[in-house]
């Protein structure tokens, strides 16, 4: 996003930039510095979000090797004109995903996500998009994440209330529910039923 917080993003790039020297690096004096570069970059970005320092330090201060963003699978699922949400545990809606999880791929994941969430057995069909959440979604985050938005079909299944949402439903553009903004927005979803009523779709990426 443009009004993206100067100072944050150069405490990510530092952090970055301190764990690839952490990884590649053999000077040991060398290894101290980028441990305390790291420190900093830490201390940064707890001052800057409301994130606790220790938060900060258990997502970038334990990883290693040359840092990449995070994945994250959002599934669109259409019945009757109508997008699939699913309501989480603060009262807001999101489409079905979430992180993908190693050893899967992201059509795997984003199936895996539905069921999980949405109680429905689906298959992935299309990227939607590929997005930067930087540039799309709020409040800032601190480690950078990729975006993936995937067109499904659902096959079978049902609703159930679990550890992560509560209800299921599916929504006309211009009824939607109170979103969580930090995972979809409305321009998002949008998308996603241009997606869907498009004959031929182009992928969209950052």
């Amino acid at each position: 996003m443009d009004d993206r917080d100067p100072w944050l993003n150069w405490a990510v790039e530092l952090q970055a930039l301190a764990q690839a020297g952490l990884a590649y690096g053999h000077d040991r004096f060398d290894l101290e510095r980028y441990e305390r570069i790291r420190a900093i970059a830490a201390e940064m970005i707890a001052y800057k979000t409301d994130i606790s320092p220790e938060k900060v330090r258990d997502l970038f201060c334990n990883e290693t090797g040359y840092q990449t963003p995070k994945l994250d699978t959002r599934a669109a699922i259409f019945k009757d004109g109508k997008i699939l949400l699913v309501r989480e545990l603060d009262g807001r809606w999101s489409l079905p995903g979430g992180w993908v999880d190693a050893g899967l791929s992201v059509g795997e994941n984003t199936v895996k996500e539905v069921k999980e969430e949405a109680g429905l057995d689906a298959v992935a069909d299309l990227i939607v998009a590929v997005q930067d959440r930087d540039k799309h979604n709020w409040p800032e985050y601190a480690h950078k994440i990729c975006k993936i938005f995937v067109l499904c079909h659902a096959t079978g299944g049902q609703f159930e209330p679990n550890t992560e949402t509560t209800e299921s439903g599916y929504f006309a553009l211009d009824d939607l529910p109170p979103l969580s903004e930090n995972k979809n927005t409305y321009e998002q979803i949008k998308m996603c039923f241009e997606a869907h009523d498009a004959d031929h779709w182009t992928t969209r990426f950052d």
